[in-house]
């Protein structure tokens, strides 16, 4: 999973230096997929991996979306939708009633698009200095008119 992270993340044409960087934070390490408070999703077409993500329960209602890559030749290809709509399922089935979403800026419009609103900033753990916008997502069911 870390090379395909690795990949999908150079689709931006970040530079080799800055993708070095990244490495560490986009390794996932056995002991993180096996760890209950994680819970990692492979999306496989005709036996190949085309993406995957992975979320991190934070509390009883919040989980945070940690990682959702998709391979760089099936990207605008709908995966990545399958991707978040799966990930919010599978939160909501957790308990959520938010996602939380540090974004790389190239990934802005995608995760507008999949109903996340502007949360503020985060400190990249990779590029000390580099500020990531925060997303939420709110899980919680709407409620129409109908049922006032």
């Amino acid at each position: 999973m870390s090379a395909l992270a690795m990949r999908s993340k150079a689709y931006w044409g970040y530079p080799d230096e800055f993708m070095a960087a990244c490495l560490a934070e986009l390794t996932y390490t056995p002991e993180q997929i096996d760890a209950p408070q994680y819970s990692f999703c492979v999306c496989i077409v005709r036996d190949s991996i085309v993406g995957f993500h992975a979320l991190l329960q934070l509390t009883a209602d919040i989980t945070e979306l940690e990682a959702l890559f998709v391979e760089p030749q099936h990207i605008g290809r709908g995966f990545g939708k399958m991707l978040i709509e799966h990930a919010m399922d599978h939160a909501r089935q957790l308990g959520a009633s938010s996602i939380v979403i540090q974004g790389d800026p190239n990934a802005e419009k995608f995760y507008l698009g999949a109903g996340a609103v502007h949360a503020g900033i985060r400190e990249s753990n990779s590029i000390a200095g580099r500020q990531l916008p925060l997303f939420t997502i709110n899980l919680a069911p709407q409620r129409s008119e109908t049922q006032e």
